[in-house]
């Protein structure tokens, strides 16, 4: 088994930080991660650098990226057609679109009804298309919200189902506000399979079930794992939403489980500790603090 864990901790980890930091430092943070063996990176958001300033300067991130590690795709996230075509001018080669599931948190995120940013979503999909750029499609508060509760996965299949039948790349259940238990995961990822698309999750940790979930995930089919350096992150549109799931902690966890990533865990570690110097504060994640099992559990007879 093999699956693909994106880096979402340059964007969705820092956008929640009381520390803001440089394009130069974000650009920085970025090559770290590159090095670690990820292969994609979640690395910009084209959003307002007065609503969300932890994000200002997209742009400039990209430039001090430049041509890079041609191992390491960065993916860009988008609200809105502006959003898209800031992201088109830089260069970058695949996009995320972003909206939530329910109309009060939708509103507040984003200006917009359900309705309006899945019509946006057809737009963006289709310029992607002839544009030759990847395009994804978050939906966010996939299994909760907070302001309207829990969340109908009726509801949430029927817009993925919209979303795939326009053309989206890829479609990434997100649980916005760390809400879900795997029960409600199995059955939202089995379901997702009939789509025809590669399918993804983003977990947040807030009530300590993010890493049971993306395990769950994983034995029903999804092929994309969202995480973030340190467990950094949330949204801050979302009251209460805390960390993602740390990325070293999943790869810990995929690792003695002999699933395949590719990436190098002790380097994730090292990015993670340096990070911690970086914002001043300790993180969410857990491995970073002890570093792997020696000898690894792998090695040894099960039972």
């Amino acid at each position: 088994m093999k699956v693909s864990v994106v880096e979402v901790g340059p964007r969705d980890g820092l956008q929640n930080e009381g520390k803001i930091l440089s394009p130069e430092l974000r650009a920085e943070f970025c090559k770290r991660l590159s090095k670690t063996g990820l292969s994609r990176i979640e690395a910009v958001s084209f959003v307002s650098g007065t609503r969300v300033p932890q994000m200002a300067g997209a742009e400039e991130v990209i430039r001090a990226l430049g041509d890079g590690d041609k191992k390491t795709r960065y993916v860009g996230l988008i609200l809105n057609e502006r959003g898209y075509d800031r992201l088109r001018d830089t260069g970058l080669k695949e996009a995320r679109f972003a909206f939530a599931a329910t109309e009060t948190f939708n509103l507040r995120n984003q200006n917009a009804s359900v309705a309006q940013s899945v019509s946006t979503a057809r737009k963006i999909i289709a310029r992607a298309r002839t544009d030759g750029i990847r395009l994804g499609v978050i939906i966010g508060a996939s299994f909760g919200c907070p302001f309207e509760g829990y969340v109908d996965p009726g509801k949430v299949l029927a817009l993925a189902e919209q979303l795939a039948e326009a053309g989206a790349d890829e479609i990434i259940f997100a649980d916005t506000i760390g809400v879900a238990v795997p029960r409600q995961v199995k059955y939202l990822i089995r379901e997702a399979q009939r789509l025809g698309k590669s399918v993804g999750a983003h977990f947040h940790n807030t009530r300590g079930t993010g890493i049971a979930n993306a395990y769950v995930a994983l034995e029903e089919g999804a092929s994309v794992l969202d995480a973030s350096i340190g467990g950094i992150g949330g949204c801050p549109f979302a009251p209460g939403a805390s960390g993602n799931i740390a990325t070293e902690d999943l790869v810990y966890m995929l690792e003695e489980e002999g699933i395949e990533t590719g990436i190098d865990l002790d380097q994730l570690i090292s990015v993670a500790r340096w990070l911690q110097d970086i914002l001043e504060h300790p993180l969410a994640g857990q491995v970073y603090r002890v570093g792997r099992c020696v000898p690894s559990i792998s090695s040894k007879p099960a039972g």
